[in-house]
């Protein structure tokens, strides 16, 4: 069994580098014995040097991520002259894409965190939307939320706050029904968070019938009866108008065109 030292060198975390340090290794399971040693947030050679001394004493092999040019040339430099091997696995990709793109990139360092920060705002997002599905507000939520929906039932608030909120934007809806009073904290909400969705009464039938046959039911309750449809959309129309709500036509849209027509008049605001 061979054993042999590894070093991580990172101007970051240096995480990137030992994920692939590991998966490398994971080859040479049977004949290899590795101590892994990371080294993370360098951020000047005075600071490198010193740890390339310690490496070359122990004739360890150096894997780094430098995004910073300078520490890549200064570790580079140091192995080759002192007959280390030498391994930058961001530099390398960051190469072939230039060359192969013709862009320059941007040497930020940290930026994939900046992408996992991302990721972590959109899931945040979709865990808010399932929270605050179908009428589930506090002022609190008013507070945090960034949408309102509001709709009559099958006008497509759930997915619709889904796909927003796969956008990053923490959404809540609420369902309009004559029967049941506006609770006040939705009159306290800014108007600018507020949009109504509206569509035909036809247009509603159509859906909700749809849902009643997949469902095994039949049409004949109020629900699905065309005069209760028009009667909850003017209800919901007369709140469009008392909240300064902006509406949204779903009738015969897709998810995306509706969410994109709010995301643009978000945009105006």
């Amino acid at each position: 069994m061979i054993h042999k030292n590894i070093y991580i060198l990172s101007d970051a975390v240096g995480e990137s580098a030992r994920l692939m340090a590991q998966a490398v290794l994971a080859q040479f399971q049977h004949g290899l014995k590795p101590q892994i040693k990371r080294y993370p947030f360098i951020q000047e050679t005075e600071d490198l040097l010193p740890i390339l001394e310690d490496a070359k004493k122990e004739e360890a092999l150096l894997a780094a991520t430098f995004v910073n040019q300078t520490l890549d040339h200064c570790a580079r430099n140091f192995a080759q002259d002192q007959g280390l091997a030498y391994v930058n696995f961001m530099q390398e990709m960051i190469d072939q894409v230039s060359q192969t793109t013709q862009l320059a990139p941007s040497q930020e360092i940290g930026a994939q965190r900046r992408v996992n920060q991302d990721y972590f705002n959109r899931m945040a997002a979709m865990e808010y939307a399932i929270k605050h599905d179908d009428g589930k507000l506090s002022q609190k939520s008013l507070l945090e939320a960034d949408i309102i929906l509001l709709g009559v039932s099958r006008s497509g608030k759930t997915p619709l706050s889904m796909y927003l909120a796969n956008h990053s934007w923490k959404v809540a809806n609420f369902p309009l029904m004559p029967e049941v009073q506006l609770p006040e904290t939705l009159r306290q909400a800014p108007p600018k968070k507020l949009f109504g969705l509206i569509a035909s009464p036809r247009y509603i039938l159509n859906v909700r019938t749809h849902r009643l046959k997949d469902l095994g039911l039949t049409g004949e309750a109020p629900y699905s009866q065309l005069d209760r449809i028009k009667h909850e959309l003017q209800h919901a129309r007369s709140i469009y108008q008392e909240l300064g709500v902006q509406e949204i036509s779903i009738e015969y849209k897709s998810i995306e065109e509706s969410g994109s027509e709010i995301e643009h008049l978000l945009e105006l605001l």
